[in-house]
């Protein structure tokens, strides 16, 4: 069974699965026959919660479709709102009128009255973070979201508006939800997307805040789909940019040494490390075939000491 954590917020639960199944790319409406066996085993198998994004193209209303005949609290839904527009990718979106655009939508879309969590999905540090937390406080008032959190800002806004909140009695920011898995990224993956750095780690690791890390496995980088050689091959480069680097490699190592003492495989390893944190942290999956899926599942059953963490952080 799945391990669920439950954080009550103005007096209802918001319960997550320390695995929470992502929205990879085959959540299309004319795809529903994939998308229904997906889902169905994820919940077999004990999983409840499912992140999604206004940003995410056909993702909500898919997830909608999906949750239109089933009992809607049985579920935890993430999404994400505030993202730049696909034709002005460069223009932000963080202000109170497009936090309750978007959620608008979103509600629309899911076929749903209300989000479990609602996570601001990019930053704008030219927005002050009162109006958006009391934005966002409100919106828990009304019953419109159950909780709300930040995905890509830096630690000094998450403080911030923590404090903010805190300070102002208003219901609290709840979760943080940066890039974090085992690779080191030599620059980010998408524009003016956060990886939780050391810094931000061990401020997790102080006030034990809750962590729900996007690309957890990082892009199956110890899954034996990179090589070194790989570096000069063209249809790489995306991958080679972020990933590529001497500490990585040392780290692959250290995964395949693990896997073969543990009787598991190494990227099971690496996603064991995002959920053996000594913080609450949860890894978002975006498997596309039955077989990542409940590879995923069976990593949550490793358990991974102290030492073990250390050394795979270190790389030796």
């Amino acid at each position: 069974m799945m391990i669920q954590d439950s954080y009550t917020v103005k007096d209802k639960d918001v319960i997550l699965s320390k695995l929470i199944l992502g929205s990879s790319d085959y959540l299309k409406l004319d795809n529903m026959e994939k998308v229904d066996r997906m889902f169905t085993q994820y919940v077999e198998e004990g999983g409840r919660t499912f992140d999604t994004a206004r940003h995410y193209r056909e993702s909500e209303a898919v997830i909608g479709h999906w949750l239109k005949d089933k009992k809607r609290d049985d579920y935890t839904i993430i999404t994400k709102g505030c993202h730049p527009v696909r034709e002005a990718p460069r223009i932000p979106r963080v202000n109170p009128e497009s936090i309750l655009t978007d959620l608008t939508i979103s509600l629309e879309m899911l076929g749903t009255d209300y989000v479990d969590v609602l996570l601001l999905h990019r930053d704008d540090r030219n927005q002050p973070v009162g109006p958006l937390m009391e934005t966002l406080s409100k919106l828990v008032d009304e019953n419109k979201i159950r909780s709300f959190g930040v995905s890509n800002w830096e630690l000094p806004r998450i403080i911030e508006a923590k404090e903010y909140c805190e300070n102002h009695e208003l219901n609290p920011l709840s979760f943080n939800s940066p890039n974090f898995s085992l690779a080191k990224v030599n620059q980010p993956r998408w524009e003016n997307c956060v990886t939780a750095d050391d810094r931000m780690v061990t401020w997790h690791e102080k006030t034990n805040f809750p962590l729900i890390s996007w690309s957890a496995q990082a892009e199956a980088f110890f899954g034996n789909r990179f090589r070194p050689e790989d570096v000069t091959n063209p249809t790489m480069a995306e991958f080679v940019t972020v990933y590529f680097n001497d500490l990585n490699w040392k780290r692959l190592r250290i995964c395949e040494e693990l896997a073969k003492e543990k009787g598991v495989k190494p990227i099971q390893i690496s996603l064991a490390y995002v959920l053996n944190q000594s913080f609450p942290s949860y890894a978002t999956i975006g498997p596309e075939e039955d077989w990542q899926l409940f590879d995923s599942i069976e990593a949550m059953k490793i358990q991974l000491s102290d030492e073990e963490i250390m050394h795979l952080k270190k790389g030796e």
